[in-house]
């Protein structure tokens, strides 16, 4: 949530933010003047992370079926805990799990979170009462105040957090999606269509104009809930962002981390034998 200031400066002052302003990152005055305190003052990434955990487990010869996807051990640790090292690594340690499926099993291993050194709070989606990607934002409104992380639980990821925190304030983005090119066939997937690092079309699953696909991690503004439709299943690729593309407002960072979603044994696999960990 932004608020307007009014400031009184000197010139020379003035004469630096204007250098900084250069049509395309950085537009205008109160955008430069955004960048140079939140450089200064440290604030180099958000501060509060929003993790997608409530997906029922899918069956999988050898791993307890009745656990959700999120808790698949990945080298001895949960995808969940290798999630949770990436967010702590980059400072962000306000975090919160939405559970549903089995969300015990989550609650029970990690607990608050201070055995690794965040603080975890938890929001409980009732079971078989699908509300979506957005319908599950809508619900947490209360723990978002300002830009924040959202990430799927179910992922196995590592990317440059504060680089790409860096890009999207320069952008004055309202949202940046993380895209990781892929050789595969990305019909699974939903891909975003680029004009230079904005996100023209944003196709969940269905067309194929680029390999280029949602890694499921983003960074958002606060003020983007305020588009989720106030009731009901929503989903934020089919309700969010097709609007913040029509605005200029959606981006998309590529990114050359590492990348592995975990939906089949082959996954846990290629995983397990090529997972470097954050």
């Amino acid at each position: 949530m932004k608020e307007r200031v009014t400031l009184t400066l000197d010139s020379d002052i003035l004469s630096q933010i204007d250098g900084k302003i250069d049509g395309h990152y950085i537009k205008n005055r109160s955008h430069a003047v955004e960048l140079m305190l939140s450089e200064s003052l440290g604030a180099d990434a958000p501060k509060k992370a929003i993790i997608l955990a409530g997906a029922k487990g899918i069956h999988i010869k050898g791993i307890e079926n009745n656990i959700p996807n999120p808790m698949i051990k990945i080298n001895n640790k949960p995808i969940l805990e290798h999630n949770l090292e990436l967010l702590k690594k980059n400072g962000i340690k306000n975090i919160l799990i939405s559970i549903g499926y089995r969300g015990d099993v989550i609650k029970g291993y990690f607990g608050d979170g201070s055995k690794m050194g965040v603080s975890i709070n938890y929001s409980e989606q009732k079971p078989g009462y699908l509300i979506g990607t957005g319908g599950c934002l809508r619900s947490l409104n209360q723990f978002i105040d300002s830009t924040f992380i959202l990430m799927y639980g179910d992922n196995l990821i590592n990317i440059d957090i504060k680089d790409m925190y860096s890009f999207h304030k320069k952008n004055n983005a309202k949202a940046t999606v993380a895209l990781k090119a892929v050789s595969l066939d990305t019909s699974s997937y939903g891909i975003a269509k680029l004009r230079g690092d904005k996100i023209l079309e944003f196709s969940e699953k269905k067309k194929r104009f680029t390999n280029l696909i949602n890694a499921g991690f983003f960074i958002m503004e606060h003020d983007v809930i305020g588009i989720i439709p106030k009731k009901g299943f929503s989903k934020l690729e089919d309700d969010v962002f097709p609007q913040l593309a029509g605005k200029n407002q959606l981006f998309g960072y590529t990114f050359d981390g590492q990348w592995i979603d975990i939906t089949d044994e082959k996954k846990i696999k290629i995983a397990e034998n090529e997972w470097r960990g954050v």
